[in-house]
């Protein structure tokens, strides 16, 4: 079954396409608005953005394989991204991301059994001066320790932080 945008959604694509000089440059945020609404980025996904902004799938599909925002696969409810990259990995990342696949029992990639967190590692998340940062969703955790990774994660799992 093919996914459809509602008549809501299309015109809410429609809003999103008057803000840029033509259809093509209103690619990144309809696929934004399609994870958000998809939950990732599927064939399926990709389908329905290129009939929505009159534009070709290859189009849509170079543009949502070349960021690494978009996710091809399904995510866990938290998809914690740990940036690896110089600045990070000098500031300990490395150690958290090694702790978080311990402590989730998932490796890079992977998601836990219960559906609650997807574990990622990233290149540059833009945030060396306040290294070593993960993202959890779109919302940014800096300066982070193992010790304030183990608090965090808690925090997710008892609903105590929106995210």
């Amino acid at each position: 079954m093919a996914l459809r945008f509602t008549e809501q959604d299309l015109k809410e694509i429609e809003a999103i396409c008057r803000r840029f000089p033509d259809r093509k440059a209103a690619t990144l945020p309809a696929l934004h608005f399609a994870q958000k609404k998809f939950g990732y980025i599927s064939d399926e996904a990709v389908k329905a953005v290129a009939g929505a902004l009159n534009l070709p799938v290859a189009h849509v599909l170079g543009v949502a394989t070349f960021y690494t925002m978009y996710n091809k696969e399904p995510v866990g409810k938290y998809h914690i991204q740990v940036c690896t990259n110089i600045s990070c990995a000098l500031m300990g990342s490395r150690e958290i991301f090694q702790h978080l696949s311990r402590k989730l029992g998932i490796k890079a990639g992977e998601t836990t059994e219960d559906k609650l967190f997807t574990l990622q590692e990233v290149q540059c998340l833009g945030s060396c001066g306040t290294a070593p940062t993960i993202q959890i969703n779109e919302k940014y955790f800096e300066n982070m320790t193992v010790e304030k990774v183990d608090e965090l994660v808690e925090s997710l799992k008892k609903g105590e932080i929106d995210v």
